[in-house]
């Protein structure tokens, strides 16, 4: 099924999307309520982990002032900066523990 969402809902209990633009103009990133507190999966909002560290959007964006919009409202929802999960960085799979007989392909965020 497919359930189309205008700006902020929550799916699940602990789970929500968020539509921040940006990147590309339907653009939404995750909350995740964890043990380790409020994660959020990023997707193409921030690319890298230096993109949002360094206020450095990547260099293909819909609208610059959404992506530094996405950037605040990261920010906000994350616990704190070790919650921000970036949807391309490779230094992801580095940080966080691979899945029991998926390593190299996915990994534990929570």
């Amino acid at each position: 099924r497919v359930r189309f969402v205008e700006g902020s809902r929550e799916i699940l209990p602990g789970l929500a999307v968020h539509h921040v633009g940006g990147h590309a103009a339907g653009l939404q990133i995750v909350t995740v309520r964890t043990a380790r507190g409020q994660v959020v999966v990023a997707s193409d909002a921030t690319h890298f982990y230096a993109n949002i560290a360094e206020d450095r959007p990547f260099s293909i964006v819909a609208s610059l002032p959404q992506m530094y919009d996405a950037f605040e409202t990261i920010r906000a929802l994350a616990d704190s900066p070790d919650h921000i999960i970036p949807g391309h960085d490779p230094l992801v799979m580095a940080r966080y523990p691979a899945v029991p007989g998926l390593e190299g392909i996915a990994v534990r965020l929570a």
